[in-house]
């Protein structure tokens, strides 16, 4: 098993970053998520919490040896499920693939926190887990490697996406820009 993690500071405060979420996707950084579809979304009336769950479908890239086993196929889905809690200001996401999940899983962590020293910043932070399955344990090290550098290259990309998103809906790109250089 492989473990992957980032943190990283957006200069937006929760509420924006929480909101922005929703308008994530599709962006020009992120071309492998092609689709995003609501399967359920219901507000906890005793918490307020909005819990949502999404299946999300990527064109990714695969090792050869997955493409083999898989007969080709480059569209994978995996099932997100979000919690929102306002009160909290926590927005936690799971998600898990659905696609060669009898050869590989993985499953997937992503918080947005408030910054408890400074309310204007939302703190993030990503682990994945990545673990082959027996069927194709010779290989394991390898695929497992292959996918930990996705994760490293989509989060990367994906972080400049959401900051894109980001300063389109808020009207602050240029302003930010400013800030971050200080």
């Amino acid at each position: 098993m492989k473990l992957f993690e980032t943190t990283h500071t957006f200069f937006y405060n929760w509420s924006h970053v929480s909101a922005a979420n929703w308008c994530k996707y599709p962006n020009e950084k992120c071309p492998h998520v092609i689709a995003i579809d609501v399967l359920d979304r219901h507000v906890d009336p005793e918490t307020g919490i909005l819990r949502t769950e999404r299946l999300i479908t990527c064109q990714q890239n695969v090792p050869r040896l997955l493409s083999r086993l898989c007969g080709g196929n480059s569209v994978i889905y995996a099932r997100e499920v979000s919690e929102i809690d306002p009160k909290n200001k926590v927005l936690r996401m799971t998600s898990c693939n659905l696609s060669m999940n009898n050869l590989i899983n993985v499953s997937e962590t992503v918080t947005y926190t408030e910054d408890p020293s400074d309310s204007s910043k939302t703190l993030f932070k990503q682990e994945a887990r990545i673990k082959c399955g027996e069927s194709i344990s010779r290989f394991a090290n390898y695929i497992e490697d292959f996918f930990i550098q996705r994760f490293r290259d989509n989060a990367a990309m994906g972080k400049q996406g959401f900051e894109n998103v980001l300063d389109r809906l808020t009207g602050q790109g240029e302003t930010l820009l400013l800030h971050k250089k200080v």
